[in-house]
């Protein structure tokens, strides 16, 4: 049978690493020191998915100022102590994509150094090597489709055979507009919303049988 699916490309946060909760509770503690209060629920509603620099823009648009220049740099490294302790793979991952035997890669909103230990204290970093890519190569991050469209071109992959695995609004967003494939994964502990249109599922060991499904035309 013909394969229509000769790329997969997953977000890193929320669907390789069931890191949502932890980044979510990181960014409240750190937003909460400098006056900027704000919510678990808009958090989710706000910024699941997009980049640092998206976040920013809109925090800053909130409170009428910008964040401290150190901030980033100063979430980050409290956000990667929590992973060092705490980071674990959404249920099922490391098993599902050690058996997948086509291409794979990574096209994350999150910074390269977070998105490196990421994979690395998972021991996922050896399964898709060089193939990591983040919004920091691309001129507009997540919802625009830049990320995925330079995915899909690193990769040597028609956008049109790609299929994207996100769990963010913004992330799914950005594969329609790249005009790839989109699931969206709904496993992690962070519960995403349903998308009204998007196909989801929940659990990794399903995800054979829909890519089966997708190849068939279904």
């Amino acid at each position: 049978m013909t394969s229509l699916v000769d790329l997969i490309v997953f977000d890193c946060d929320g669907v390789i690493a069931d890191s949502e909760v932890l980044a979510t509770d990181v960014l409240i503690d750190d937003l909460k020191v400098i006056g900027m209060p704000i919510t678990r629920d808009e958090v989710q509603r706000d910024f699941l998915g997009q980049s640092f620099q998206s976040m920013a823009a809109k925090l800053e648009q909130r409170f009428g100022r910008p964040l401290p220049t150190d901030f980033a740099d100063s979430y980050r490294e409290h956000l990667l102590q929590r992973f060092e302790t705490d980071l674990r793979p959404t249920p099922g991952f490391p098993d599902m994509l050690r058996g997948i035997v086509r291409p794979v890669c990574v096209a994350t909103s999150s910074a390269p150094p977070r998105v490196e230990r990421t994979l690395d204290l998972l021991g996922l970093r050896d399964l898709f090597g060089k193939n990591v890519f983040t919004a920091s190569q691309v001129k507009n991050g997540k919802p625009a489709p830049d990320l995925f469209l330079f995915a899909a071109a690193q990769m040597q992959t028609d956008p049109a055979n790609s299929l994207v695995i996100e769990d963010s609004p913004a992330g799914v967003t950005a594969a329609q507009a790249a005009g790839m494939r989109v699931l969206h994964y709904r496993g992690g502990s962070h519960r995403p919303a349903s998308i009204a249109g998007v196909q989801s599922f929940g659990d990794w060991r399903d995800f054979p049988q829909l890519l089966a499904q997708i190849d068939a035309g279904a």
